[in-house]
């Protein structure tokens, strides 16, 4: 994989995200992933351990691939809290860097009225290219 972050000339450097990635290679998009086990069970009410489990998906997906968190180039995150999610961000942060590294791809964070999943607090979808 060819990978290149894109920082306008200028722009002040965004934290946890690229602003852009130019990347050649195979593509693998990664459906929406919340924050349930293999066995389609919510993990728990807690919006940071939701997130967490929400992350492992999209890790576990990426393996049958033969990919992993270093080939995310973006990904989209829909929350049903702003307040929740803000809230959450320190420990939200500290399972991204544990499970994700230093990998920060392009990212979007969109609050939503809800999710299908009615205990869903968080949805995340991925893009990889390896």
């Amino acid at each position: 994989m060819s990978r290149e972050v894109l920082q306008p000339p200028g722009w002040a450097r965004p934290r946890g995200y690229a602003n852009g990635v130019a990347a050649t290679g195979r593509q693998v998009f990664v459906a929406g992933q919340i924050g349930w086990d293999a066995e389609q069970r919510i993990v728990s009410d807690d919006f940071a351990l939701q997130t967490r489990q929400a992350l492992l998906n999209i890790i576990d997906v990426l393996a049958c691939a033969g990919a992993g968190p270093g080939h995310i180039v973006r990904l989209t995150w829909y929350v049903t809290s702003r307040d929740e999610y803000n809230a959450a961000l320190a420990e939200i942060g500290a399972s991204y860097r544990e499970l994700f590294g230093r990998n920060f791809p392009v990212m979007s964070v969109v609050v939503v009225a809800g999710l299908v999943e009615p205990r869903a607090k968080v949805e995340i979808e991925a893009t990889a290219v390896i």
